[in-house]
């Protein structure tokens, strides 16, 4: 093998003569670390590709071998692809390599053979490059406008659309095109924007924000989906590139005309009693609409009636119980959400625990789990059994982040985000009220830490998250 063909830990000693200088030597971009620090790191050099090393501990005499090639991603510094050069399977994160190339990113586990037994794992990371601080610029962003306003999470596969420049998940908006599709006569007309109802000239992956949206998956860990969900989204999603919706008329150049509020709430509001009448009911010329923040659809604001149009918990409109209690679904428009998204405390079921519960920290979230299972109770009947001391005035609600606070009870209804919120307010009382040595071993002997679950450490440092307690209220200043 030519000599700066291969990486390696454990390089030959060259002669004297053929000594590289060290201004002419490669530098090292990355490096794959052994799981067993008995053995040595490879390093991965600027000019190298094919990684030769150790790949099985019991190798005779330190034997090394080359077995697979990594190269960088020219328009990714953070990301690096790997090729199998062995006569047999390596593994990369899980899944068997053979001839194939795939990506790696920091982090990502390889085995040096098709199995983990007899065979070194490795770690592969990515170390200082050249001009490093001048290629990574750190962007700010709050999160809240990291979310699309459809199902009010994170972005997944983040889309842009055009003139208005919002931003969606690729599934949510793609469902919600095809739901508005689906029930246009005219498919020549643009779809509305779901959050500020313009009509949408066109559609496109937005890559640059999917590299904001996995920096912070990898800061907040907590914003992670199940498996469940993104394949739901992912099996939704066909924006595959830029897409041109409805047929562009020529713009005039003169001012256009002004409506009248009566012309705008019945040509353009998509509100299924403005058209039809169901339900014993039709909106009259002028009637005031809510804006549904779960679908983007509108309804008509009647006060008069006895149904639930506002969460109590937020002030947000959404249209899910008003439907459903005039007869209305998808046949009469196609703006109508589901039912999931706006329901009573009561009627709620819960199987799992939301990624929020304790401020988003996974090790509170995990001894909070762990009690529930000592304790041979359901999730479900735990919450129950909180939500009959809430009713009955038995929790301080000073903590509880929702508005009207006084008038929540279990027959109020609610969002899905503000219910997680309520949630999360009655495990913290569930873990405060627990006696001490109910928790798991490693929980009991923890200091509470002094800021509480006001803490902003205990989202960057799991160090002190693990640590420390911080199910309990702030004592840092207090006499």
């Amino acid at each position: 093998m030519d000599a700066g063909e291969c990486s390696t830990s454990r390089p030959p000693h060259p002669s004297a003569a053929s000594a590289p200088s060290p201004s002419s030597a490669p530098a090292v971009w990355a490096k794959l670390v052994p799981s067993d620090p008995a053995f040595p790191e490879v390093e991965v050099a600027e000019d190298d590709a094919v990684v030769c090393s150790l790949v099985a501990p019991a190798a005779a005499a330190g034997e090394e071998v080359a077995w697979c090639e990594i190269r960088r991603n020219g328009g990714d510094a953070s990301s690096a692809t790997i090729r199998n050069l062995s006569s047999d399977a390596i593994i990369v994160d899980g899944k068997i390599v053979k001839q194939e190339a795939v990506d790696v990113k920091p982090g990502s586990e390889i085995v040096s053979g098709p199995q983990k037994e007899d065979h070194l794992v490795y770690t592969f990371e990515i170390t200082a490059a050249r001009d490093q601080d001048k290629n990574n610029v750190k962007i700010v962003i709050d999160i809240e406008n990291a979310k699309c306003s459809i199902c009010l999470n994170l972005w997944h596969d983040v889309v842009t659309v055009a003139p208005c420049l919002h931003n969606f998940c690729n599934g949510c908006f793609s469902e919600w095109l095809r739901r508005s599709s689906s029930k246009s006569r005219d498919k020549s007309q643009s779809a509305a924007c779901p959050q500020c109802r313009t009509a949408v000239q066109s559609v496109g992956r937005n890559h640059f924000l999917h590299n904001i949206e996995e920096a912070i998956l990898q800061a907040f860990s907590s914003l992670q989906r199940s498996d469940e969900e993104i394949a739901l989204l992912e099996s939704y999603a066909s924006v595959k590139s830029n897409i041109v919706l409805g047929k562009q008329k020529n713009q005039s150049r003169k001012r256009p005309f002004s409506r009248s509020s009566d012309e705008i709430s019945h040509a353009d509001l998509p509100c299924p009693q403005c058209r039809n009448e169901f339900g014993g009911f039709r909106c009259i010329p002028g009637a005031a609409h809510l804006q549904c923040n779960g679908c983007g659809g509108m309804m008509p604001a009647r006060s008069s009636i006895n149904i639930p149009q506002k969460c109590l918990g937020c002030d947000k409109a959404f249209c899910g119980a008003y439907w459903c209690s005039q007869g209305g679904n998808s046949s009469h428009c196609n703006l109508i959400c589901n039912q999931e998204t706006f329901k009573m405390i009561s009627q709620r079921d819960i199987s799992r625990l939301p990624d929020t519960v304790h401020g988003g920290n996974p090790y509170e979230k995990d001894i909070t789990e762990k009690c529930i299972q000592q304790s041979g109770k359901t999730l479900q009947a735990v919450i129950s059994e909180w939500i009959s001391k809430f009713d009955n005035l038995e929790i301080d609600r000073s903590r509880l982040q929702l508005n009207n606070v006084d008038a929540i009870t279990s027959r109020t209804y609610i969002c899905n985000h503000c219910y997680n919120k309520f949630i999360d307010f009655l495990l913290y009382w569930y873990r405060v009220s627990m006696p001490r040595n109910l928790l798991p071993p490693d929980a009991v002997n923890r200091d509470s830490c002094w800021y509480g679950f006001t803490c902003r450490t205990q989202h960057h440092r799991p160090d002190h998250a693990k640590k420390l307690n911080h199910v309990c209220r702030p004592t840092r200043g207090n006499p």
